[in-house]
Parts: C-alpha cells; structure tokens; sequence
C-alpha cells in the first residue's frame, strides 16, 4: 500500500458512520436535493494539443466495477477521430511518453498514487514493405503483425516506483481481413497486475457520445442541430485499469476514506529534429489533462486552455489570478443559453458548479445538500487541509445500479455522474442540465429536456473488463447504414461488400483531386482508372 500523507484520524468515527447508515439514506438526501428531474470530453479542446492527437488525453473514467464491486476501474484514452481506415502507420502509442492516472485520496490536490503506462515500438518493416501486417493475424505474437508495440505499467506512491504489469498492446484494428478475431487479441492483451487486477491497453471504439455541433452557437440557436453522434465510427487508444478498491482508498481503508480524486495527465519531452528523425530529450512536460468531461472546452476560455492543459490541480484555484476558479463560479456556457434561448441563468456565485468540479459534493461544501463525493468525507482527511481543484471524484462504497440510469446522479442513480463517470453516463446532457441550474433546484430544464439529442453509444458496451467496446473498421463516412454500395455480396463492414473469395467487390476512394475505383472479382484484381481532375489556380500543374 502507499504511504499517504496528511492522514488524519479524528473525523474517522463520523465517517464510519456516514458509510454504515449506506446508499439507502444517500439516495433520501440527493433525491430531495436533485432528483424530481424525469428521467466530447476532451477532443482537440486546446490550440497546442490539437496539433498532437497522439498526447490528446480524450476521456476520464472511474467506476466501482458493476461485475466485481469489490473492484474499481479507471479507464482513460487518448488520439482522438482516429479513422479507423487510417493507414498505414495507424495510430501507436508515443515511445516514452508518460501515460498516467492520478488518484487524490486525501484531498490535497496532489497524486497519492500515480498509475504510469509507458510504450515500446518493435517495428519490423524496415525498408521491406509499407504494410502494418503482412497476413492475417490470429495472435498478438505472430510474425504477421509487423508493428507490434508492448507497455510496462509502474505505480508510483510517494518516493517508491514499482512495476505491476507489461505486457502486449493490442494494435489498431486494420480490418477483417488482417484480423479476422479482434475479440481475441484483446482478450490476449488483458495483463493481471501485480498485487491483483488487471490492465489492458490497446484501440477501442470512442466511447464518448455527444453531437458535437454544440459549438454553432449551442446546436444553431434553436435545438435543431442535434442527435448526430459526431464520435461514432472513431475509434481512440485506451489504457484501463481494474484494481481492488482499498488498493486506491486513503490508509487502503475504503470504509473509512470512501471517496478518491481521479484524473489522467500525459506529458512528454522535447524532440530534437533532424531530416527523416526525431530524438526526445530533456525534461517531461505535461501537455494534456483530462478530470471531468468538458470543462477546458466549455469552461474554461480559449487564453487559458493550453495552461489548463500543464497546470496540476493543487494550482487550479491561484493561477492567473483565480481565472481558472471563476469560470466555474461564472460559467460562460449558462451567459450563453440565456443570450440565444432566453432561458435564465441561475445566480453567480455558482456554487453549485463549483461542488461539482472543484470540490465534490457535500453538505459542507455548498448548496447541494447532500454526501456524496467529496474528500473531506473520508474519516482520516482534515477539512482545513483540503483544497479545491478539478477532478473527477468517486465514492467508492457506492454499490453499481441494477437499473443505471444515463442522467446518473440528477435520475437517482448515484453511481453515475458526477459520482465518479461510467462509460454509459450522458455527461452532455447532465452537464447542460446543471449548468442551467437543475442540480440545485431539482428540477429539469424543460425546454433543453432534450439534451443533444444522443443519448447512448452507438456501439455496444462490453460486461466485463475492460468494457470498451471494440475498435471500429468502417469508414467513418461509408459505414454500412445509410451508404450506397453496390449490391452482390456480404457486407465487410468498412463501405464494399465481399465477393466468395473474401475480397471487397468494389472500392471507392476520394483524395485530393482524384477519384479511384477498383473492381474485383473471381480472384483477379481489375487495374483501376483513375481520372483526376485538373487543377486550376496559380501555380498549376496540369
């Protein structure tokens, strides 16, 4: 176990008995406080990371795991509107780079354990071929799979660094012919930790689902650009975590000190560049965080959120004078619905949005009267040591729903957001829901009752680690519904059909200027005619 620090021990009689009163009372409080309501994250959110998908920390999430409560799982991703079709070098994690998830125990702000996934590239292709896989792929170690990248997962608490697992990474997904069972290569890339647990790290379908044309003036000024999951086919880079619950609890007392901050950082160093190379030297540099969804797109201004971005949480409430702190009291997003739809915004200081995502919920933390998910409540926390800061939280003594609901925590269900985030939770429609005041009135805003319109993943979620499900192989925008394929054969999932021997019966490209089409039939490969349009402009090469 970690050794914590600022553990206190006073306050550990009261905690107890917050925890043995159980969810039953929990549910009494928050329902009469939130609940007469009926009932993407982190994409290119920030100039500098916009450029750097590879580092772009995507999504957060963190959950007592519905098949094994005596468990939590911490899911993060990364390389956001990864194409699935992206070849031929896909999408690899960075050598060397540090991927983390951080947990806050004790309320300072700072990591008590830090988990750090970090990459190693074994890439066979040389000077032979271009192709990621020269064969199918059965097995993460066949010599087919030429691109193979494998992790090593060290915890880190306090002074002491301990490997708990390394293991295969399970590659992008290059379709159905290169692999034929994905399901099996993630299954095999599923590494027990040292201690109990277990990690994985590979591609996953995104599971963030939203209609992200929020940001044409708040889904066109009138609610009529919605329910278009904009996420949908894209696939991300996922690491995700399954560890027993007092693993990451304050003194691995989790009866005692329920509740945990959770958030995910990367942070790289420089490279130095020559022609054809790029060599990483000096020192590491944060440059993505993510805790709760949305709040550097919608929260925090366009000046801040690169620095956002590097800042650790112990310097959310102080940097640049407190802007970071009084966005949250002064959201702009609740200006913003009022200007185009009229409806009023609550009254600054929004405290309530400062429970949410700086405090955690509790009855001496603001105006949602209820305990819930803040640090304070653990019994060996101090609350003049405790400090505000942006992060998920999650109470780790709070069972899984039998029947969850997306609304999370504003339908009842206290398990959902902003009580930790499952992979299930509509954190778009919860979040604009609260904006506009409904977590501290009880009362849904009827008139954005609606929300974005996207209310599930359009892939299925798995029930069992790590969940996610897995990577997509269409083409964003020749997937099979709603495409015009030529007819003939069996569907290959990624915008063609598949004669008997296996091989697409047409292919439809579009580039730059150029359109390609390719046919193929009993065995043999038609030599495709290309007719490429003729440039025009200054400097044009007919």
């Amino acid at each position: 176990m970690f050794a914590p620090h600022n553990a206190r021990r006073p306050r550990k009689r009261a905690a107890q008995a917050m925890v043995a009163t159980g969810s039953a009372l929990l549910t009494v409080a928050l329902v009469g406080s939130l609940t007469n309501v009926a009932g993407a994250s982190s994409h290119r959110e920030a100039p500098l990371i916009a450029d750097d998908p590879v580092h772009d920390n995507t999504d957060t999430y963190a959950f007592v795991s519905p098949d094994d409560p005596s468990t939590v799982t911490l899911i993060a991703n990364w390389s956001p509107f990864s194409e699935p079709n992206g070849g031929p070098n896909f999408y690899p994690w960075e050598d060397g780079s540090w991927y983390d998830i951080h947990i806050d125990s004790n309320g300072d702000a700072l990591p008590d354990i830090t988990y750090r996934w970090t990459f190693t590239t074994d890439d066979q292709r040389g000077t032979d071929t271009f192709l990621y896989n020269n064969g199918p792929v059965t097995s993460l170690s066949d010599e087919t799979l030429l691109f193979k990248q494998s992790f090593t997962l060290t915890k880190i608490a306090g002074e002491e660094e301990t490997e708990i697992a390394s293991g295969p990474v399970a590659p992008s997904n290059v379709g159905p012919a290169s692999m034929p069972d994905y399901s099996a290569l993630r299954d095999e890339a599923i590494t027990d930790g040292e201690g109990g647990g277990q990690t994985y790290a590979g591609q996953a379908d995104d599971p963030f689902f939203l209609d992200l044309r929020v940001f044409d003036l708040i889904y066109g000024g009138d609610l009529s650009e919605t329910g278009v999951d904009t996420l949908a086919g894209y696939n991300v880079n996922s690491v995700a975590l399954q560890v027993p619950i007092d693993e990451v609890a304050l003194s691995g007392d989790s009866a005692t000190n329920p509740v945990v901050g959770v958030w995910s950082t990367t942070s790289k160093q420089s490279l130095s560049l020559e022609p054809g190379a790029a060599t990483p030297e000096g020192d590491y540099v944060q440059v993505s965080r993510l805790g709760n969804p949305l709040v550097n797109e919608v929260v925090i201004p366009a000046g801040l959120k690169d620095a956002f971005n590097g800042l650790t949480p112990d310097q959310d409430a102080t940097v640049a004078d407190g802007a970071v702190l009084d966005k949250v009291l002064d959201p702009e997003l609740a200006q913003l619905i009022e200007a185009i739809y009229g409806i009023p915004a609550p009254e600054t200081p929004r405290e309530d949005i400062q429970q949410i995502f700086l405090t955690g919920i509790a009855k001496s933390t603001g105006p949602i009267q209820a305990d819930l998910n803040s640090q304070v409540l653990n019994g060996d926390v101090e609350a003049d040591a405790f400090v505000p800061s942006e992060m998920l939280r999650l109470n780790l003594t709070v069972p899984p729903t039998a029947e969850p609901s997306r609304l999370g925590v504003l339908a009842g269900d206290l398990q959902g957001f902003p009580n930790g985030r499952r992979l299930a939770d509509d954190v778009v429609d919860i979040e604009i829901q609260a904006i506009m005041g409904a977590a501290q009135s009880g009362e849904l805003v009827q008139a954005l009752a609606t929300g974005d319109g996207v209310d599930n993943n359009t892939a299925a979620f798995g029930d069992t680690f790590p969940y996610l499900a897995l990577p997509n192989t269409a083409a964003v925008n020749q997937g099979e519904e709603g495409s015009t394929m030529p007819g003939g054969g069996v569907s290959t999932g990624f915008g063609g059909t598949a004669t008997d021997n296996g091989l697409p019966s047409w292919v439809l490209l579009t580039g730059a200027g150029s359109l390609v089409l390719m046919g193929v039939g009993a065995g043999s490969l038609l030599r495709g005619r290309r007719e490429r349009l003729a440039p025009t402009g200054p400097g044009a090469v007919a």
